[in-house]
């Protein structure tokens, strides 16, 4: 597996993780658990942000992991 491939698929683990947050934020009661749960989605967005940027560096460094 190269590094592309393992990068990508690490941003799609991080996407399906802030989806699960996003999910607790919405279904739960408990506010505090609700303030938690937007509060770590909210920083993983920010993680998502940095490791897409990253892949944009490898797509543009070797043109021949777009899309992959």
């Amino acid at each position: 597996m190269t590094v592309a491939s393992q990068v990508k698929t690490t941003l799609a683990s991080l996407k399906s993780c802030q989806a699960n947050l996003e999910t607790f934020a919405l279904s739960t009661q408990n506010q505090e658990a609700k303030n938690l749960f937007t509060d770590c989605a909210q920083q993983t967005q920010q993680i998502v942000q940095q490791v897409e940027n990253r892949v944009q560096q490898l797509e543009n460094e070797e043109p021949q992991y777009k899309g992959f």
